[in-house]
């Protein structure tokens, strides 16, 4: 086993690493305070290519993998966590999904835009009273010969009121649970009907837009359905196989940057004499830190490996996120503590470690749900797809 990173793939940390310093990091207290969204950010991040791992070059893919990614997302995420949905909500939602899914014209029309940041991208699952439970949703599309005609709504969507182009999913067979769901693509500036209320009341991801949609005998057209009709449902299932790499791997790098700000504080507070990295206890809390911080990354990378040899993965992805976030949440705690009365403070960013840390634990699959698809796993209870 290889551990070192090769040549292109240390070009793209490196690549990415830069960016996040240069375009992310001079603004981040500014747009948390505010509750702030710059779309420009994302625009440069398709300039750059980084919304276009694992797509087909002719549809704008850059060619590298979901190694690559995880590499590039890491480091954006370790500077600014409501970042990492830059990639999920583009690149391993929508792109990635319609070009596993979806007909020529569809690929044609829609990948090209999301991967070079032409256009944000979206997905929209969760409902007031489904969450976990996704076959219970409510939100329901009727066939009308040439169109569909959508009613209901979805509560808690990432990029809801800020995307261009969104994978909705609704049930066309009422009655029938998982196989009475569909998925269509959803064109936000030109489809009638669709109100999009920004949630402006949350605990933490402040700049990462958050939004309650609300369908209104909006028309999707019939060369929008996205796969087969009632066929949403393994959809669904496939593509947020794919988009829990995103809080995977952002987890992961949150715990990175709880790490990283834990030591250098605690090099540089002097108590009693010296620095408090000196202490025993300080050195007990980072080692927990480092060694669940380790565990975390290289989790996600065997995740990543796993897809890019188009190998069963459903698992591991799941084993990744759980403990990433773990993780994440561990290492906020013990960075509030090492800071101490600063931490509290809002000079330092443990208040907003801790804040960001804390959405993981729900975030495309509660931590029960991920502890039960690992463990049916392993029981053999269900096949690792």
């Amino acid at each position: 086993m290889n551990f070192a990173l090769t040549e292109e793939q240390q070009m793209v940390q490196d690549m990415a690493k830069s960016f996040a310093e240069k375009e992310i990091a001079p603004y981040v207290e500014e747009d948390e305070e505010n509750h702030y969204y710059r779309r420009e950010i994302l625009t440069k991040m398709g300039e750059l290519g980084l919304l276009g791992w694992s797509i087909p070059e002719e549809y704008g893919g850059n060619g590298m993998g979901w190694m690559e990614g995880v590499i590039a997302l890491y480091e954006i995420a370790k500077v600014h966590t409501s970042w990492r949905l830059g990639i999920s909500g583009n690149c391993w939602g929508p792109a990635m999904t319609i070009n596993e899914y979806g007909t020529p014209e569809q690929k044609e029309k829609y990948i090209p835009g999301l991967v070079s940041g032409e256009y944000v991208g979206s997905f929209a699952i969760t409902e007031a009273n489904s969450g976990s439970d996704v076959a219970s949703m409510k939100c329901i599309a009727e066939d009308k010969g040439d169109h569909f005609v959508m009613n209901g709504s979805k509560m808690w969507i990432s990029g809801g009121h800020t995307s261009d182009i969104g994978l909705v999913y609704a049930v066309t067979n009422p009655g029938a649970g998982a196989k009475g769901i569909s998925c269509f693509i959803v064109d936000y500036n030109n489809t009638p009907g669709i109100e999009r209320i920004p949630i402006h009341t949350k605990f933490g991801m402040w700049p990462a837009p958050t939004s309650e949609l609300v369908f209104e005998n909006a028309i999707i057209p019939k060369e929008n359905l996205l796969g087969p009709l009632n066929g949403g449902f393994k959809i669904c299932m496939w593509m947020l196989n794919n988009t829990r790499m995103g809080c995977a791997t952002g987890a992961a790098a949150l715990s990175a940057a709880c790490l990283e700000g834990s030591i250098q504080y605690a090099n540089e507070r002097i108590q009693f004499g010296q620095p408090i990295g000196k202490f025993q206890m300080i050195q007990q809390q980072i080692a927990e830190m480092k060694l669940e911080d380790e565990a975390a990354k290289y989790l996600v990378y065997k995740a990543a490996w796993l897809k890019d040899n188009k190998l069963p993965s459903q698992q591991e992805t799941s084993m990744a996120k759980l403990y990433a976030c773990n993780a994440a949440v561990h290492a906020a705690n013990l960075a509030m503590k090492i800071y101490g009365s600063y931490g509290y403070s809002t000079e330092y960013p443990c208040a907003r470690w801790l804040r960001d840390a804390k959405q993981f634990e729900t975030l495309e699959g509660t931590s029960n749900i991920h502890t039960m698809i690992v463990a049916g796993i392993e029981l053999g209870y269900q096949p690792n797809r």
